[in-house]
């Protein structure tokens, strides 16, 4: 085996088109994969193939064509866009010397390089580690306990028996830490929900503008960049609405073609925020000509994970890219709206989000206001705990004045008291 170097990102990319539909890649997006990854394209080598070849995934002929591309570009870098198995990996690292990273260890590269909270970290080293722990047990068979014959019974474990046994402890480890974040994590959700404030999930293709419009809507300053997976840690803020209202409203991850199962279970607990929504606002880049498909592998990735259940609201952005297109909000024969056209980095159409987002998720939150004597301090506990103050006031008489925002079954259930019913103005 040669000696993998250190670094370089000097890359040959490897593009083939398969006959299989659900296997195609687009080759435009692998290329904003390798430069959001950091690489630096230096050859693209392109092919066709009806069935992947089980030694080198692309053929001897092709894997003498990259070999070539790599000694004349001094490469140290093959990047294919293609899941490979641990042994065409192995081979194909064997012919040319170089790294050979695939299109899923390409993607937990740029989740590495974007995570920052503490449970961003753990979820994409967890994901890393299952990837790697096949690479071990299917890959690097030279390092198996040798087998049969005087001399050549070892005593204890090898070196691939170690690094399967502490890789094993390191991903137990990390479950237990995330089983604990996730804890965590559930009980903001709840209390949220003992609140009735409405969740609101941004989803979408990676690169649509979700973070920006997150950014618009809410006053916030989430990280937004013309690149793949600019934002992966999940952030929630307090989303206003027209009619004095809020709901809470979450940016996640975005989706792309072929997500690799072992950050869809990774991130589990983080796209629980998205299953357990109120309304989802699909994130469409309007100007994008493969949008359909896009939109097609989004739905594919929220029923992976249960959240195709969800209601939807589609917002088709980026609409200052295309002409003659002006803000406005489509909606069905019942007159609910189920598409809004907007561009969050132009500012155009968010007051008719923002009304359309109010409509559909209407009746989970009210706006009221109290007047509370001092007598009723049993009543403001009650509210407290329910997390529906917004603000309160003492006035001249040592009366309480407090803004609320309450669930209509919270509501209805406390006016059953005629104490409180009175208090309402």
């Amino acid at each position: 085996m040669f000696e993998r170097p250190k670094s370089g990102e000097r890359a040959v990319l490897v593009h083939l088109e398969l006959s299989q539909e659900e296997e195609r890649e687009e080759l435009s997006e692998f290329q904003e994969l390798a430069v959001s990854a950091g690489a630096v394209p230096v050859a693209i080598v392109t092919g066709s193939r009806r069935t992947p070849d089980p030694k080198y995934f692309v053929g001897s002929g092709k894997a003498e064509e990259i070999q070539a591309a790599v000694q004349s570009y001094a490469a140290e870098l093959v990047l294919v866009d293609h899941p490979l198995t641990p042994s065409q990996e192995r081979n194909l690292e064997r012919l040319l010397s170089c790294r050979v990273l695939d299109r899923t260890g390409l993607i937990l590269d740029i989740f590495a390089q974007r995570a920052r909270s503490h449970e961003g970290k753990l979820q994409v080293e967890l994901a890393q580690l299952r990837h790697l722990a096949t690479r071990l047990v299917r890959g690097w068979t030279h390092l198996e306990r040798q087998r049969g014959g005087i001399g050549l019974r070892g005593p204890g474990e090898t070196q691939l028996e170690t690094d399967r046994r502490l890789l094993g402890e390191r991903i137990k480890q990390l479950q237990r830490r995330l089983e604990k974040v996730q804890r965590q994590r559930e009980q903001s959700r709840r209390a949220r929900q003992r609140a009735e404030l409405p969740t609101v999930s941004l989803v979408g293709y990676t690169n649509a503008g979700k973070s920006t419009l997150f950014n618009r809507a809410t006053h916030a300053e989430v990280y937004a960049a013309d690149q793949l997976f600019a934002t992966l840690d999940p952030t929630l803020r307090r989303l206003a609405l027209p009619g004095g209202g809020g709901a809470v409203l979450a940016d996640t991850v975005g989706f792309i073609r072929h997500l690799p199962h072992d950050l869809v279970a990774a991130f589990r607990s983080t796209l629980q925020e998205t299953r357990d929504a109120d309304l989802l606002l699909h994130v469409i880049d309007s100007a994008d000509p493969d949008r359909e498909a896009k939109i097609e592998q989004v739905q594919e990735v929220l029923a992976e994970i249960g959240a195709d259940e969800v209601p939807q609201l589609e917002i088709y952005n980026k609409i200052d890219l295309l002409p003659d297109q002006a803000p406005r909000i489509e909606r069905n024969a019942e007159g609910q709206a189920i598409r809004v056209w907007i561009s969050a980095a132009a500012n155009l159409g968010l007051d008719l989000l923002l009304t359309a987002i109010e409509e559909r998720v209407a009746g989970a939150a009210l706006h009221r206001s109290l007047r509370l004597p001092p007598s009723a301090g049993r009543l403001r506990a009650t509210l407290y705990s329910l997390g529906v103050v917004r603000s309160e006031q003492v006035d001249s008489e040592g009366e309480l004045l407090l803004e609320v925002e309450i669930g209509r079954q919270s509501l209805n259930d406390l006016c059953k008291e005629q104490e409180f019913a009175a208090l309402l103005m």
